[in-house]
């Protein structure tokens, strides 16, 4: 299994979205004495802090329409610095795409582990929509992938299972997918060039 890569977190921008608060002071601090540069805001997060690397947002007194995407659409880690941990509250963090927390009050430790984790838990999120994206694009392209079977099928190949070692070919020495080989297979075949006249 594949050790996640730790980010480097020196060049990184944290959006503190919260309220004044001390644990925002003492939170402040440990970022900064990880080189992180640091923007506190309320109450809701502008378009100018959305390109931020994290963001840490209150969940206590948090609530909808405070960033700038729909909610658990958030194209950076978020930490949730939690109170109070009345169901509600937890359940609406979560519903924000919360990768971590931290619990308050916030002393002089836990924004480095929860930086790593929400980090680590964030890319995994990315890499999972992106393998689902491709899933489901490969399932819309199955119906071109019969129908360049039964192609080759009606050009000679013996049988079904010839037919599928000739989609595989062409697609190795294209250096195409299997459905990519099958559109191509099924496209029709280009027309004359322009400028030249029927025979």
């Amino acid at each position: 299994m594949n050790r996640p890569r730790r980010p480097s977190l020196a060049q990184w921008h944290a959006v503190i979205l919260h309220r004044d608060h001390p644990s925002v002071e003492a939170l402040r601090r440990q970022l900064e004495l990880m080189h992180i540069r640091v923007s506190v805001v309320w109450p809701q997060l502008d378009s100018a802090h959305a390109e931020a690397d994290v963001v840490f947002f209150d969940a206590d007194m948090g609530h909808d329409g405070q960033f700038p995407w729909p909610a658990g659409f958030a194209p950076m880690p978020m930490i949730a610095l939690i109170g109070s941990e009345a169901p509600g509250r937890i359940e609406w963090a979560l519903a924000q795409g919360c990768n971590a927390h931290l619990l308050k009050p916030i002393g002089s430790t836990g924004a480095y582990s929860a930086l790593l984790i929400a980090s680590h838990a964030h890319q995994a999120e990315r890499h999972q929509a992106d393998d689902i994206r491709a899933l489901e694009n490969r399932l819309r392209q199955r119906p071109v992938v019969v129908h360049a079977i039964l192609e080759l099928l009606r050009q000679g190949a013996r049988d079904e299972a010839a037919a599928w070692r000739q989609l595989r070919l062409l697609a190795m020495e294209s250096g195409m997918t299997i459905e990519d080989a099958a559109s191509s297979l099924c496209s029709p075949a280009p027309t004359a060039r322009q400028g030249t006249k029927p025979s």
